[in-house]
């Protein structure tokens, strides 16, 4: 089973957004339906994002909900990462085509919920689909303040991936901490191969240093976002990054956050890997390993089968246990446009039920409900699954962007990309941190940059 995801970035401008969507009223809460409460049949639309949603678990909804439902359906449609947010802002206002309830990203749930595209939830309807039990920061991406508007689908944290063989042949043990990390990979670089296979432009895992070193990206002050890049813990953790990039990574400061696996497999004929060391999420594992046929007749990855030369762990923090990493993932919300709000709410509630939940952890995919995350720790046999332990214990230390109108006005502006790459250049970090603060604050109020 091989799993990719894709990272949407030709994302509009908040301000952009925020003029497509202005006739996203919320919806009225009286609904169809009779005086028992029964909605009215429809048929509903739901957008999932990518293919990280099965078709075991996609055949599950649209059954359950036909079942649960009667006289009415479930269409499912797949969108691509890559223009996922246009194909939103054009179809989330428009009240005859818009996607009933719809997945999004979790960096992009603070613009469309901060734009009106969403229908509230209910505080009565957050309790029922798991209220405090569903994964706290993916909760705030999608509300204003008290009020809910899109809920967590599941996460994805990330890990490293590494060569246990080359490691072992350098007699290096897996590190306790931030500073042994990169002290290790720097050993494991050599002309032809990376200790640590990471791209100049690759932000999303190297924020994880600015986090671990306990700095922030942003912080809210009243109603007000403030790009925090020359806070010196943010500071320390990006020079930290950079040593780490100069000293053990081959990839260009040009490169961004791409399939790092193909790193760590083998090359043509028996030639070695240029890879010693990646970090990728969670799903990355079905791309890494020897090719086998699957049940298709396809070629597919095993799955890191091999534990003699593969393995992972946690990236360890500045003082040891497990370092703050950006956690992916996504959200999923009702448009404020659905004409079937009700089958919509229903849909949600298939989707935060036990059986459901189960069958996103029994998949790789971490559980919204965090009541769920045991089953991710041990196989169908019952014993100790190492990948779904380091998942969930980095997950839990995990966090993400700011919730922030502007956020997605600045992934789509690949300012980030920017900065990163001027660091990986060798640039001085205290000097870009306050061009790019002047730079990054107002865009994530919902101003021009």
């Amino acid at each position: 089973m091989k799993r990719t995801r894709v990272v949407a970035s030709g994302v509009a401008t908040s301000l952009t957004l925020a003029l497509a969507l202005s006739a996203c009223a919320p919806a009225d809460e009286g609904g169809s339906g009779d005086s028992a409460g029964t909605p009215e049949a429809g048929d509903i639309t739901l957008w999932l994002a990518g293919s990280d949603t099965n078709d075991d678990l996609r055949k599950y909804l649209v059954d359950t909900f036909a079942e649960e439902n009667p006289g009415s359906t479930l269409t499912i449609e797949e969108q691509d990462w890559t223009d996922l947010v246009t194909k939103l802002t054009t179809a989330l206002p428009d009240a005859a085509n818009t996607p009933d309830v719809v997945e999004i990203g979790n960096t992009q749930a603070p613009t469309f919920t901060y734009a009106g595209a969403f229908r509230e939830i209910s505080p009565e309807l957050y309790e029922e689909l798991g209220g405090d039990k569903l994964l706290p920061s993916f909760v705030e991406a999608g509300s204003i303040d008290e009020t809910k508007y899109a809920l967590p689908y599941y996460y994805g944290s990330r890990y490293m991936f590494y060569r246990k063989d080359i490691w072992s042949k350098a007699g290096l043990e897996v590190p306790t901490t931030l500073a042994e990390f990169g002290d290790s990979v720097k050993k494991l670089k050599t002309d032809k191969r990376s200790g640590f296979a990471i791209g100049g432009q690759d932000w999303r895992n190297g924020i994880s240093w600015v986090f671990a070193n306990g700095g922030e990206l942003a912080v809210k002050d009243g109603d007000q976002w403030t790009s925090t890049l020359s806070d010196p813990s943010t500071v320390k953790g990006l020079e930290q990054w950079q040593d780490v990039f100069e000293g053990a990574s081959n990839l260009p400061p040009t490169q961004k956050d791409e399939a790092y696996w193909d790193f760590l497999n083998d090359g043509s004929e028996g030639e070695a890997p240029s890879g010693a060391t990646i970090m990728a999420p969670a799903w990355a594992r079905w791309s890494i390993g020897d090719l086998t046929k699957g049940d298709d007749g396809k070629e597919v990855r095993d799955g890191m089968a091999d534990d003699s030369r593969f393995d992972i762990f946690a990236l360890p923090g500045v003082d040891g246990g497990v370092a703050p990493v950006f956690a992916g993932g996504s959200n999923v919300a009702v448009s404020a446009k659905s004409q079937h709000p009700e089958l919509s709410e229903n849909l949600l509630r298939i989707i935060y039920s036990d059986e459901y939940q189960t069958m996103l952890a029994e998949n790789g995919l971490g559980p919204a409900n965090a009541d769920f995350n045991k089953i991710m720790t041990v196989d169908a046999e019952g014993n100790p699954n190492k990948f779904g332990e380091v998942t969930v214990e980095t997950a839990v230390a995990s966090k993400l962007v700011p919730a922030a109108p502007g956020w997605a006005a600045v992934e789509g502006a690949s300012v980030y990309e920017e900065l990163f790459q001027k660091i990986a250049e060798g640039g001085d970090v205290t000097a870009l941190a306050k061009e790019y603060d002047a730079k990054i604050t107002p865009m994530l109020n919902g101003q021009a940059g």
